[in-house]
């Protein structure tokens, strides 16, 4: 029995300076704009993840020369677009609080 069957699904993507990271995939979505995964950067130190705010990169899922590669979102409208599905797909599983402007009691 593989022991990662129930695991995170953890993938490996490399910068544009051949720099390695990895994420955990949270969540993927397609959309008629594409296909779309939202991630959440992993580290070998506990305590790095404790330094780091945990925010959620989202990037999109492009095909080139039959390889699958992941790249940033350029259109603003587009990604608030994807932001705001994956953060209702989320808000559940991770308690998300929608940030609101409120005046102080």
């Amino acid at each position: 029995m593989n022991n990662n069957e129930y695991g995170p699904d953890i993938i490996t993507v490399v910068d544009e300076n051949g720099k390695e990271h990895e994420f955990e995939v949270l969540d993927a979505i397609e959309t008629e704009d594409g296909r779309f995964l939202a991630l959440l950067p992993t580290y070998d130190n506990p305590s790095d993840s404790i330094e780091h705010d945990g925010e959620l990169i989202i990037l999109a899922v492009q095909e080139e020369n039959g390889e699958e590669m992941l790249v940033t979102i350029d259109d603003d409208e587009l990604y608030d677009e994807i932001a705001d599905i994956f953060e209702e797909r989320l808000a559940d599983l991770f308690e998300i609080e929608e940030i609101e402007d409120s005046p102080e009691n």
